[in-house]
């Protein structure tokens, strides 16, 4: 599915967003607490917004890893860090699965993931791994969406996200001329489907404290989180305790 939506993957974001994602984004680097020389993994990193913006934090001896088990998503990553690499640490993108990160215990000074952790097939576990691979003191970043429950922000949310994401789905599949390589078989999942999967994504993921709470479970301590966008995202931040239990 991310393969098949990746060629409109960054223009769908501006549009649901009006460009806010990318104020989003700078605001998780923030929580990251990252600074020059610092290391950092990206995870479910997608086109890759969020390793870009963490490599301004970390340059000029820094590390920045993007890891995506789409290859697509990955491809478009890499050309967009090569186009902009002046004044930052250049990131590198790998293959990875969230649920068995490819790293070894207390790896990097930073883990975040931005938009991807509800897509995680065992969110507990995924937040485990994050927090494995963060050192001692390092913080674990989380930002997503989440479901407002007061109205009328409610009321738009639900006629935004059931109703026009979906359409606007049907519009980028309409439009949308995906590559495709000699080998590859016929897609199974269309761009409208994905843009359909999006709002039951966010009604499956916890609300802002339930998350709170399955950071603690994986081992954080310090969970603080703030809400913007008039309560539709949430940003989430956790530190590794200086001794692991």
């Amino acid at each position: 599915m991310f393969d098949r939506i990746s060629g409109v993957y960054d223009l769908m974001n501006t549009t649901m967003t009006a460009g806010l994602h990318h104020r989003w984004r700078a605001r998780a680097a923030d929580l990251a607490r990252v600074g020059p020389g610092g290391r950092v993994l990206d995870v479910a990193t997608g086109t890759g917004d969020l390793a870009i913006e963490l490599a301004r934090r970390v340059w000029p001896a820094g590390e920045v890893v993007g890891s995506d088990f789409s290859e697509r998503m990955l491809e478009r990553a890499r050309r967009k860090a090569a186009a902009g690499a002046a004044g930052r640490v250049q990131p590198r993108f790998e293959w990875g699965d969230a649920l068995a990160l490819a790293h070894a215990d207390d790896s990097f000074d930073a883990v975040t993931v931005g938009f991807g952790a509800r897509n995680f097939a065992d969110l507990g576990r995924g937040l485990g791994e994050m927090a494995r691979v963060a050192r001692p003191g390092g913080r674990v970043v989380v930002l997503d969406i989440t479901t407002p429950t007061r109205p009328p922000l409610s009321l738009f949310y639900r006629l935004w996200f059931d109703r026009l994401v979906p359409a606007l789905g049907r519009l980028a599949e309409a439009l949308a001329t995906p590559p495709r390589g000699p080998d590859e078989r016929a897609a199974t999942t269309t761009i409208a489907d994905a843009y359909s999967y999006l709002p039951s994504s966010v009604r499956r993921f916890p609300a802002p404290a339930p998350l709170a709470a399955e950071m603690e479970r994986a081992g954080l301590v310090e969970i603080s989180y703030v809400l913007t966008a008039g309560g539709i995202i949430a940003l989430h931040a956790g530190t590794v305790p200086p001794e692991r239990a």
